[in-house]
């Protein structure tokens, strides 16, 4: 393991350029960083292709599918309909969306802090859906409606990760908005942020589109070691049939808009300090742990050096992403990579928020399949 020194004796950008170089040649780095202090870019570089077989780079402006990291902006327009009175944390499931009637009491504040228990949805998709047509959020629904699959636990009761909420969340979202969960994201918080490139995109099998200056979503090939489709892998025909649904995912954007979007989070132009502060609250289960989870955030505290962080992560379609919120710090760290791998990887947001906070950091341990 190489130990690199301290960036006082170093430029940030010699530090970060140094990690992203290892990165490159170690775990096929093909992406984006942007690093900002205190909302000042100190830190951005784009390495490799938006599209490798046409050899064009990625740019500063490049689009990226932002996978997992869409469930902020879920969580975000939640609270706009909270703040709107038009829905409760408390607002009961079965409430809200009457075909799940049987989902008994799991109120929207478990939907957004993945303690409601409930199934996943993409393992009955993969059991019961036709593969030839691209499901949507409604189907999601119905598939639950028609087998009923049990919950995992009682809601509050423990934490697990779940899709299916954030999914369930989105088509609340519009019933209750009465338009769409991309009207609604464009109208309550792209718009107003003036984040002009960020869209929820979920036609690109229906339509066969392809949004302006957007990175397509590769994976290496374990034996060439060469990139390919996604939607040329044969174990994940689920990018393609699964396309069409959003709310756990389905939002692309740029390093660029998710400055302007860590930017609004210091402020109250879309909700109160006080729907902030929910959202980055550890939500407590029923027993009183703490599941180290807010609304569409994940959250560390107890750091002295980096203090509060809330951050989060993406993985789909080729897709890797990565936002870190240093929020007592206000410091920023913004990773979007579309060639994911099978490397098994350990160190590498460490080695980023070393530099970030002038420390001495490690090269993370790369270690092939």
């Amino acid at each position: 393991m190489i130990m690199c020194q301290a960036a006082e004796g170093q430029s940030l950008k010699t530090g970060y350029d140094s990690l992203v170089n290892f990165l490159k040649a170690k775990d096929d780095f093909n992406g984006h960083i942007l690093v900002a202090d205190k909302g000042k870019i100190v830190y951005q570089r784009s390495l490799g292709y938006a599209d490798i077989e046409h050899k064009r780079p990625l740019n500063n402006n490049t689009l990226f599918n932002l996978a997992s990291l869409s469930k902020q902006f879920t969580a975000t327009a939640i609270m706009i309909l909270v703040e709107q009175h038009k829905l409760s944390l408390d607002s009961r499931l079965d409430s809200c969306l009457n075909e799940l009637s049987f989902y008994k009491n799991i109120r929207i504040k478990d939907l957004l802090t993945h303690t409601s228990g409930l199934p996943d949805y993409e393992e009955r998709f993969a059991a019961h859906w036709d593969r030839s047509h691209v499901a949507q959020n409604q189907d999601v629904i119905a598939l639950l409606a028609r087998y009923q699959p049990a919950v995992h636990f009682a809601a509050g009761e423990n934490w697990a990760y779940s899709n299916t909420a954030y999914v369930l969340l989105a088509s609340i979202i519009e019933r209750v908005s009465g338009i769409s969960y991309a009207e609604f994201l464009k109208r309550h918080i792209f718009r107003p942020l003036h984040m002009r490139r960020s869209r929820v995109f979920v036609t690109r099998i229906t339509h066969h589109e392809l949004l302006a200056n957007s990175a397509l979503g590769y994976v290496m090939d374990r034996k060439t070691r060469k990139a390919v489709s996604q939607d040329a892998v044969e174990d994940r025909q689920y990018v393609k049939y699964l396309d069409g649904i959003a709310g756990d995912g389905g939002v692309y954007s740029t390093a660029a808009d998710l400055l302007q979007w860590d930017r609004a989070l210091y402020t109250t132009k879309l909700i109160s300090s006080h729907s902030l502060s929910q959202m980055f609250t550890p939500v407590k289960l029923n027993n009183g742990n703490s599941a180290g989870y807010g609304f569409g955030w994940g959250i560390v505290t107890g750091d002295t050096t980096t203090g509060k962080c809330v951050a989060h992560n993406g993985s789909w379609g080729g897709y890797d992403t990565h936002i870190a919120r240093f929020i007592d710090r206000d410091k920023t760290l913004i990773v979007l990579r579309n060639v994911q791998n099978h490397n098994r990887a350990s160190g590498v947001y460490e080695a980023y928020n070393a530099i970030l906070f002038r420390q001495a950091w490690q090269l993370p341990t790369i270690t092939p399949p």
